[in-house]
């Protein structure tokens, strides 16, 4: 890379939704914006959390300099304490950020290690050749920045997460005149999110839930139970306000929603009356009509509290015909079939369901800005080059086709793949090469030992089982001592197979004795021989394709 040049790319957060991560590099200078985690889908077996590939990063660890957060959602923190473990660099955040990166670095022990810097958006950063200041930006979550790098070669904005709420219930009002005076002064180039590029119009305010909330509250007979994202803190003030206004205690259910309320009551994001809060163990003390329940499971996590208290698993608190579940959250794409398997559980319990986008319920607003928002900001920072950036690709496409109608040149526009580099110098922006990028598996306290071999296993012995068959050989002359055994599990019930699986002994024991014959003794050999074998017979006889694990022991 030549020492004047200015380059843009994303490490995650292109192509898909989750896992943000981006590179702004000037020489030998890089900050690094946002560390996310992705949940997988159900393809991917066992596997915990998707986090970003760190090659490029540990192979240029001594140039970067800070590790810049937008705001305290999952997929943007998430995968913080994975990175640190490899790169321990200062991080920047605003001070509700910090306490939930906290909360993770507490359950890796990272935090004595590392260095939190508290930032706002007054603040500037200064290293040698960029330096970063900041402008406010509403979400659905509290204190959330939008970056901009002051480089020699022009000023590039990362917007983080946004949409334009003119009332919005924290008071927490985005910067548009700040953001308008970074546009005058000159904005080289532009990342904005794209989530919602596919919606028409302005994203609606986030007080028209509280009014909803509070009608569903007075209308409810009965207990009420609120699932929403922990997160969205504001949505969480609307449950407590509601609550207040209906004389109810409020119990929280979830490990996540009890750590993200202590963090925003300590650091003053939260205002809960004294008393107000109860234990589960209490809910049950107190009459249904002066009870509420703030629950995680909004997505349908199958540990998650909703789920539980659906299937009536619960062990403090229980769902009974008459109360009222309001799912305050729309499923993210992959989820809808967990979440719809809830709320027919909810409706079996007898409980009144508020679900649904918000439109129809009022229940739910997104953080995201629809396209109007989207356009008001490419006017505000009126770049020369723009890259879309947080959506899948019909998102960024779309994206791009707003920018064009807002003044952006057609070919000024940027739409790329993970590891696709933006390079810019002297002004002029290309797009020619890339850098090492994809995603890494944390399984368990694994981190990346899980790739596509052992994924491919696992969808195998997911979808036809396995078949174990053990042998003993004589070490001194290689004859059969005992077996061929053969145990099945998830292939077919042995009970009911007998002679299918005395069959295959039958095969295996004629393999065997074949290969003795031409006096072939090594172990892999055989275990290859009687994978095929056995594998070919069994497709014919079941057309099905266990993993086949021979066994061979000498004694």
């Amino acid at each position: 890379m030549a020492t004047d040049q200015l380059s843009l790319f994303a490490l995650g957060g292109v192509n898909e939704i989750g896992k943000n991560m981006y590179v702004i590099q000037y020489a030998d200078e890089i900050i690094v914006v946002d560390c996310g985690g992705k949940f997988p889908d159900e393809n991917l077996l066992g596997i915990d959390l998707i986090i970003p590939d760190l090659t490029y990063l540990e192979e240029n660890k001594e140039k970067i300099k800070a590790l810049v957060v937008t705001h305290g959602h999952e997929d943007h923190i998430g995968g913080i304490p994975y990175f640190l473990k490899k790169l321990n660099v200062p991080i920047y955040g605003t001070r509700f950020t910090l306490g939930l990166i906290e909360l993770k670095l507490m359950e890796h022990n990272l935090v004595r290690d590392t260095e939190l810097i508290q930032i706002d958006s007054e603040s500037t950063v200064e290293f040698n050749k960029i330096s970063l200041s900041f402008f406010k930006t509403n979400h659905s979550i509290p204190d959330c920045l939008g970056i901009v790098f002051h480089t020699p070669e022009g000023v590039v904005v990362h917007t983080g997460d946004f949409k334009f709420d003119l009332t919005p219930v924290n008071d927490q009002h985005s910067d548009i005149h700040k953001m308008a005076e970074i546009g005058r002064k000159g904005v080289l180039a532009l990342l904005s999110e794209s989530t919602n590029a596919e919606r028409s119009g302005l994203t609606p305010s986030e007080k028209m839930v509280g009014e909803h909330m509070e009608e569903a509250f007075i209308k409810a007979t009965r207990k009420v139970i609120v699932s929403t994202f922990a997160s969205n803190v504001n949505r969480v003030q609307q449950v407590v306000d509601a609550a207040l206004k209906t004389n109810r205690k409020l119990a929280l259910l979830g490990r996540s929603m009890v750590n993200v309320v202590d963090v925003a009551i300590e650091r003053g994001y939260l205002t809960i009356p004294e008393g107000m809060l109860i234990e589960p163990s209490q809910i049950n003390e107190l009459a249904p009509e002066k009870v509420a329940i703030l629950c995680t499971g909004s997505q349908g996590e199958p540990l998650a509290a909703l789920a539980r208290l659906s299937t009536s698993n619960y062990r403090d608190a229980e769902i009974l015909a008459g109360d009222t579940v309001i799912l305050a959250a729309s499923p993210i794409p992959g989820n809808e079939r967990n979440v719809s398997k809830i709320i027919d559980n909810l409706f079996t319990l007898g409980a009144k369901v508020i679900y649904g986008s918000g439109s129809s319920t009022g229940m739910h607003v997104s953080g995201h800005g629809y396209q109007e928002d989207l356009k008001l900001m490419l006017t505000l920072m009126m770049p020369k080059y723009f890259i879309p950036i947080h959506g899948e690709y019909r998102m960024l496409h779309q994206h791009r086709l707003l920018a064009e109608s807002v003044g952006v040149e057609k070919d000024h526009t940027f739409i790329v793949n993970l590891g696709d580099v933006v390079d810019i110098e002297n002004q002029e922006a290309r797009q020619t090469r890339k850098v090492h990028a994809g995603n890494t598996f944390v399984d368990g306290i694994g981190v990346g030992d899980i790739g596509d071999i052992v994924l491919r296993d696992r969808k195998q012995l997911s979808e036809d089982g396995m078949l174990v068959i053990v042998i003993t050989l004589s070490k001194a002359d290689k004859k059969i001592i005992s077996g061929p055994d053969t145990i099945s599990r998830g292939f077919v019930y042995a009970r009911n197979s007998e002679d299918l699986l005395k069959d295959v002994n039958r095969q295996v024991e004629r393999i065997i004795k074949d290969l003795q014959r031409e006096r072939v003794h090594q172990w892999n050999v055989m275990k290859q021989n009687i994978k095929k074998t056995i594998g070919q017979h069994l497709y014919k006889q079941t057309k099905r394709k266990p993993m086949i694990l021979p066994i061979i022991i000498e004694v």
